[in-house]
């Protein structure tokens, strides 16, 4: 079964998290040995926001119920890198007139 793409237009209003993991070994002559923890030791996260009808928030939210928080999708980040991503947390707020708010978050997935 073929990866699935995230292709709405979203706002990208808040910065992203973006952290690296690491291990770090501090011996008593002061000494510090620090490396990354695993091949994949980069975790970014993306908030998103969309605003539309509530006939488009329903596709999206028909998308994200497909992944179910579990199932990894393809996304473009802010800066241009495609990667795969999760999300756990979609929140569609009814804005009025039948306008939606849909705020999220995409998390870094990896395959193994």
């Amino acid at each position: 079964m073929a990866i699935e793409m995230f292709t709405w237009p979203t706002q990208h209003g808040d910065a992203p998290e973006i952290t690296y993991r690491v291990r770090t070994a501090q011996f008593g002559d002061g000494y510090k040995q620090i490396a990354g923890d695993g091949p994949n030791n980069k975790e970014d996260s993306y908030p998103i926001t969309y605003t539309g009808s509530r006939a488009r928030v329903q596709e999206i939210m028909d998308f994200l119920d497909r992944h179910a928080g579990a199932k990894a999708f393809l996304w473009t980040t802010p800066l241009g890198q495609l990667g795969l991503f999760s999300c756990v947390n979609p929140t569609p707020t009814p804005v009025g007139g039948g306008v939606f708010k849909l705020t999220a978050t995409f998390n870094r997935a990896f395959q193994p």
